[in-house]
C-alpha cells in the first residue's frame, strides 16, 4: 500500500524512544468498553481512571492500549470526543503516551452484540472473564457481529476512523495507531477485509506522524500460515505487532520470524500465567530484544480479566483429565482491587527492567548528544 513507511523511518521512530512498555488500559470501575467512553458515570470513573495512571506510571510503564467505542462516539459525539481527550490528556500528565485502536474483531454473535448497545447502567456477570457468561471468549458457534456488517454504517465508520485520526495526527501525545484489533476472530476470518483495507485507505491518506499496526495473533512462529486478513495487516504495518498469551517458547519462536521482516516489533497483548506466560520470563525476554510489550489489564475490577477465558472451562469439563492449565493463578492484571499487586515480586522485576532500559537509552542519548 502506498506511504508506508519504509524500514529505515519505522526504526529512526523506534530508536528516538525509550524502550515502550505498558498494559492495555480501561479502569477497575468499567464493565465494558461502553462504560469507559459513555457519558453515564463517567466522571467517577474518571477518577478512577487518574488514580490508576498514576499508578501505571509508578510501575514503570510510559505507555496505555485503549480501544475506542464507535457505539459511543455515535449516540455522544461531542462528549465522547470530550472525553477521549481528558482520557489521553491525563495519560500525558503522568508521561504516558496512547496506542489507539480503531476497530475490533473480537466481538459476540449478532443477537448478543445488539442486545449489549445501551447506554446507561452495564450489567455484569461475576465470575467471567470479561464480565460476560455469553462472549467471544467461549465457544460460540456463531461468527462475531460488527456494526460495519450493516451497508448503512459503513459511511458511518469512515467519519469515525478519519475524525479521530486527523484530530490527533500531529499530537506526540498518541504513539501509534492499531488499526485493527485482532481480525478474523471471532470466526470472522475474512469478514472484515474489506472494513480494514477502507481503514488504511483512510489512514495513508491522512498521513499521521505516527505508525500504524495490525497485530499478528493467530500463529506461533509460522507466519507464511497466517490467514489473509491477517496477512494484509501485517504487510501493511509500519511497526510489527503481535499477541501471544503462551509459552516462553511460543514467543521465541514468533520474534524468530517476525525479526526477518526487518521492523521494530511490540507484543500488543500478553500476560496468561495459566498458560505459562509470566512477568518473571516474558518481561525479561522483552527487555533483552527490546520488544514493546503491553500486558492485558492493569487494576483487577468489574471486567474481570484475571478469570480464565470462558472457553478454558468448557475445554475443562469436556476433558478435565487432559487439561493441563495453572487453576491457581490470575490469567491477566497486575494488581488487586485494593491497589496491592497480585504479585510483589512481579512489580519489583518490571520496574528493575524499565530502569534499567531507561539508563540505557539516557547513556545512548548523551553519547548521540
Amino acid at each position: 500500500m502506498e506511504n508506508q513507511w519504509s524500514k529505515e523511518r519505522a526504526w529512526d521512530w523506534y530508536n528516538h524512544r525509550p524502550w515502550i512498555r505498558g498494559c492495555n488500559f480501561m479502569s477497575s470501575d468499567c464493565a465494558n468498553r461502553i462504560d469507559q467512553w459513555q457519558a453515564y458515570g463517567f466522571e467517577k470513573r474518571f477518577e478512577t481512571t487518574q488514580r490508576e495512571l498514576a499508578l501505571v506510571a509508578q510501575t514503570g510503564y510510559n505507555a496505555i492500549r485503549i480501544i475506542l467505542e464507535y457505539f459511543v462516539w455515535e449516540k455522544e459525539h461531542d462528549g465522547f470526543m470530550e472525553r477521549l481527550e481528558r482520557t489521553i490528556d491525563a495519560a500525558a500528565q503522568n508521561g504516558i503516551s496512547c496506542v489507539v485502536v480503531l476497530d475490533n474483531d473480537c466481538m459476540p454473535p449478532k443477537e448478543e452484540a445488539l442486545k449489549r448497545m445501551h447506554l446507561g447502567e452495564q450489567s455484569v456477570d461475576w465470575g467471567y472473564h470479561g464480565g460476560r457468561k455469553v462472549s467471544q471468549h467461549g465457544s460460540l458457534e456463531e461468527a462475531g457481529f460488527s456494526l460495519f456488517d450493516e451497508p448503512e454504517y459503513a459511511e458511518k465508520y469512515d467519519r469515525f476512523v478519519r475524525e479521530i485520526v486527523t484530530r490527533y495526527k500531529d499530537d506526540e501525545r498518541i504513539l501509534m495507531w492499531d488499526v485493527f484489533n485482532e481480525p478474523g476472530n471471532s470466526k470472522r476470518n475474512s469478514l472484515s477485509l474489506p472494513r480494514l483495507q477502507r481503514e488504511f485507505e483512510i489512514l495513508r491518506e491522512i498521513d499521521p506522524i505516527q505508525p500504524l499496526t495490525v497485530g499478528v495473533w493467530t500463529t506461533p512462529g509460522n507466519i507464511d500460515a497466517l490467514s489473509e486478513i491477517e496477512r494484509f495487516g501485517l504487510d501493511n504495518s509500519d511497526i510489527i505487532s503481535y499477541h501471544n498469551y503462551g509459552p516462553y517458547t511460543d514467543n521465541i519462536l514468533i520474534l524468530n520470524h517476525l525479526k526477518q521482516l526487518g521492523r521494530p516489533i511490540i507484543n500488543t497483548e500478553w500476560l496468561g500465567r495459566c498458560f505459562g506466560n509470566t512477568v518473571e520470563e516474558m518481561f525479561p525476554l522483552f527487555f533483552l530484544e527490546r520488544v514493546g510489550c503491553f500486558n492485558w489489564g492493569f487494576v483487577a475490577g468489574k471486567y474481570q480479566t484475571y478469570e480464565m477465558w470462558e472457553g478454558m472451562w468448557d475445554a475443562y469439563y469436556k476433558d478435565p483429565e487432559h487439561v493441563s492449565w495453572d487453576f491457581d493463578k490470575w490469567f491477566h492484571d497486575l494488581y488487586r482491587p485494593s491497589l496491592h499487586p497480585y504479585n510483589p515480586n512481579e512489580i519489583r522485576m518490571i520496574r528493575r527492567f524499565t530502569k534499567l532500559a531507561d539508563d540505557e537509552f539516557g547513556k545512548r542519548r548523551r553519547h548521540d548528544a
